[in-house]
């Protein structure tokens, strides 16, 4: 180790103080801090702070002269499509799957901070009857969808799933899988990879340390994908495989539709480079980003970056203007992913900042945690590359929310995004596969249960059902994604049965859908 380089390239990008504390420490210590250092281009980082400070600067300026609404050529939307429509477009998802030309890609890199675990939020456990955590329900469902495929196109296929971890949950997500035997998927098709990180910086632009040999490091966000794919050959492997289409989600919805065939076929129908799916957003002050345009290009818009006046415009229907509300759930091309990975391109994309209280060590070597704000945390978003699409090649696809979106965010005690509010949704909306399939629910006397209005259709924000909501709202029902993955292939277990809450359908060793569980 060549330590009087080390500590000239640091005074030299006027990061000095990073080696502050060098004589303190052990070999090991000294090692492992000069390792991280070296790992960090500090000119580009310096040049991302100087970035920072200039949005810092905008971040009050509003951008509503700017604004466009969507073309309505590139829309469409589930509630709005015919059936003879949306089967061929599942016909058309379904054939692409079958042909081994479907990927499925997890941004995975948080922590269940928020849920009070020092765990993957994907190993959470929200209380179903079948205690699955969310990575169970969506291999189960990549399961399904390979089964629904092949007997679609009477092939056998492969849906790869990459997985974007961080250096945080990385190993217990590897570890993690590998103890459930991969949850029936092939192992070969389970890749991992990490997001890259970055660091953080107090005010003046200095380097912060955690403790006197390690540096402040953060996720680069979710739109560190771009980098990753690039720099640990998950693009090389994905045309090693001869992936044509990837679907992007984030780990936290409980509903998410795994390579939804719907989705993908309306994409490849539009022949689109890349598409997003939403859900309209119904009242103006719902804490959600739009997908519009901006200056002609497309882009996801926070919500608090528009005026109270703008996110208030409707349309003639009556229908807000800007109703795209973002979910972070895209269709891309593989071959759109590789000009957007491309260095001159990837390098392109905006950092956010975000002001964050950030624990340190000061001069004397003594951790300090700061009860305001004392520094900033960089992060690139995945759908910073919408911009990269023309009009013909951008389609949004908008879904029914309380089909599709029930993120997992907060503990419970809180409004909303809880264990409670995810494992209800998830549960209204297996209860309703079952009443769509022919099947009823009855009370322990044998009376009939009345079709509960859980809130879906007036959540207040605009959001998932209220947790104040009583429990016995919810029936308690859940389909296996093992058994059916949207509700299909449940007439012949349910059709004309009646059956007693908790309900709970599997499926059985012998491989056939069979009622686990009913009644108390």
């Amino acid at each position: 180790m060549d330590i009087t380089a080390l500590k000239k390239n640091c005074e030299a990008a006027g990061q000095g103080h990073l080696l502050q504390f060098w004589d303190n420490l052990n070999e090991d210590l000294q090692n492992s801090l000069a390792n991280e250092i070296s790992n960090i281009n500090l000119d580009e980082v310096n040049e991302y702070f100087k970035e920072a400070e200039l949005s810092l600067k905008d971040s009050n300026e509003k951008i509503d002269d700017h604004l466009q609404p969507l073309e309505p050529a590139v829309c469409g939307s589930v509630a709005r499509s015919s059936e003879e429509l949306l089967k061929k477009y599942e016909n058309i998802g379904l054939t692409a799957i079958g042909n081994n030309e479907v990927a499925v890609l997890l941004l995975a890199g948080g922590q269940g901070t928020r849920l009070g675990v020092p765990y993957p939020k994907g190993m959470y456990n929200v209380g179903l009857p079948s205690a699955k955590t969310l990575y169970q329900i969506q291999a189960e469902r990549i399961v399904k969808l390979e089964k629904m495929a092949e007997k679609e196109t009477g092939k056998s296929c492969n849906v790869p799933w990459y997985i974007m971890t961080s250096e945080h949950t990385k190993e217990a997500t590897d570890s993690y899988f590998r103890s459930h035997n991969h949850f029936g998927l092939n192992k070969e098709n389970i890749i991992l990879f990490e997001q890259s990180l970055l660091p953080c910086f107090d005010f003046d632009g200095k380097i912060i340390l955690e403790s006197q040999s390690k540096v402040a490091l953060a996720p680069a966000g979710n739109g560190g994908l771009y980098q990753a794919l690039r720099d640990q050959g998950i693009l090389d492997d994905l045309s090693s495989r001869g992936v044509k289409y990837v679907h992007v989600y984030c780990v936290d919805n409980i509903l998410v539709k795994m390579a939804d065939p719907v989705f993908i076929g309306f994409c490849l129908t539009k022949d689109v480079e890349c598409g997003a799916k939403v859900v309209e957003k119904t009242i103006p002050k719902e804490a959600v980003g739009v997908v519009c345009k901006v200056n002609g290009k497309y882009q996801v818009v926070e919500y608090s970056e528009i005026t109270l006046r703008t996110a208030e415009k409707r349309t003639a229907d009556g229908r807000l203007l800007f109703n795209a509300g973002n979910i972070c759930n895209h269709f891309f091309k593989v071959d759109f992913l590789k000009f957007v990975c491309l260095k001159e391109n990837e390098t392109q994309l905006k950092h956010h900042v975000a002001k964050k209280k950030i624990p340190y060590v000061d001069s004397n070597g003594q951790l300090q945690k700061p009860d305001a704000p004392n520094g900033i945390k960089m992060e690139k978003f995945v759908f910073d590359v919408f911009h990269f699409a023309h009009a013909r090649n951008f389609a949004v696809w908008e879904v029914l929310r309380e089909n599709e979106f029930s993120p997992l965010k907060n503990a419970d005690g809180q409004p909303k995004d809880t264990p409670t509010t995810c494992r209800n949704d998830l549960m209204s909306l297996h209860h309703r596969f079952v009443l769509a399939a022919g099947g009823k629910f009855v009370h322990s006397d044998g009376t009939l249960y009345t079709d509960i209005q859980r809130n879906n259709n007036n959540k207040e924000n605009g959001n998932n059902c209220q947790q104040s909501q009583d429990e016995e709202d919810t029936i308690v029902c859940e389909v296996s994604p093992l058994v059916s993955y949207y509700g299909e292939d449940l007439e012949s277990i349910v059709k004309d049965k009646s059956f007693k809450p908790p309900l709970l359908i599997e499926l059985g060793e012998d491989n056939k859908p069979t009622v686990l569980k009913q009644g108390s």
